[in-house]
């Protein structure tokens, strides 16, 4: 069976490009049930000079521990792009769907946007590390734990829908989900309004070109209209009108710059 980890490599659009040290760390037993996995950036960049981070996120939100702040980020709706300048690290969680309602109530209002989190004493130990955030993780996975609280079944059953919505590639529709978690389409959608933020079948979209993109890069030779069977899309036009929606530009555009790197 497929888990979070083995789809880890998916999200950054163009790898190759990523002129920064970048690293995914598992949870370890005190946030296995509130993040997917942790992830560490540095860069130290010549004056003058950016670098354009560019992903197809996963269909979840993120908790980032940065140089001066520490901030929820929502669910995002299309590619986004991060310009980094400078010297900088990030120490950040893939959050889980049980994690998210102990930093918004409405997952929502956070599509494409971020809000603050109050987190100063563990945020002071991240800074303190040195760049050295892996070692940091058990520290921040205790606060995260405390700050969460227990988890009700509810949650869980939401960590569920999530995990199968990302991983299995045989769910094609909003039926498809409620089966294998053995619910309602309504219980679907009241799980993801509250703990995700985004429809479930946005989530199972996304999966599908994240799915569809990773492919591209490592058979770049493909023709599209083999690779949109594949993955279960009607046909090129309709895997292409996807492309254009969430990434911006079209897959054949996408290929050869992932060619040239």
């Amino acid at each position: 069976m497929t888990t979070l980890l083995d789809v880890s490599g998916r999200g950054p659009l163009f790898p190759a490009e990523l002129p920064f040290d970048f690293a995914r760390v598992p949870p370890g037993p005190a946030a296995k049930d509130l993040v997917a996995w942790w992830w560490t950036s540095t860069w130290d960049l010549p004056s003058g000079h950016h670098s354009s981070q560019e992903l197809l996120a996963f269909p979840a939100s993120n908790l980032a521990f940065e140089m001066n702040q520490v901030r929820f980020w929502g669910p995002t709706t299309r590619r986004s792009t991060r310009v980094l300048v400078g010297q900088g690290w990030v120490l950040g969680a893939l959050l889980r769907p049980a994690a998210v309602p102990a930093f918004t109530q409405q997952p929502a209002a956070c599509r494409d946007d971020s809000v603050p989190v109050s987190a100063l004493k563990v945020h002071e130990t991240v800074q303190a590390s040195d760049t050295n955030l892996a070692e940091v993780v058990g520290t921040v996975e205790i606060w995260l734990a405390n700050h969460v609280g227990p988890l009700t079944d509810e949650a869980h059953q939401a960590n569920r829908l999530a995990d199968l919505a990302i991983t299995d590639s045989n769910i094609a529709t909003v039926q498809d989900l409620a089966d294998a978690l053995g619910v309602s389409t309504r219980t679907v959608n009241r799980l993801t309004t509250k703990y995700v933020g985004l429809s479930p079948y946005t989530m199972i979209r996304r999966r599908r070109l994240q799915e569809a993109t990773e492919w591209i890069r490592r058979h770049p030779s493909e023709a599209l209209a083999d690779v949109a069977v594949r993955y279960g899309f009607v046909d090129q036009a309709h895997l292409s009108r996807e492309a254009r929606t969430l990434l911006g530009l079209t897959l054949t555009d996408y290929r050869l710059r992932t060619i040239r790197t």
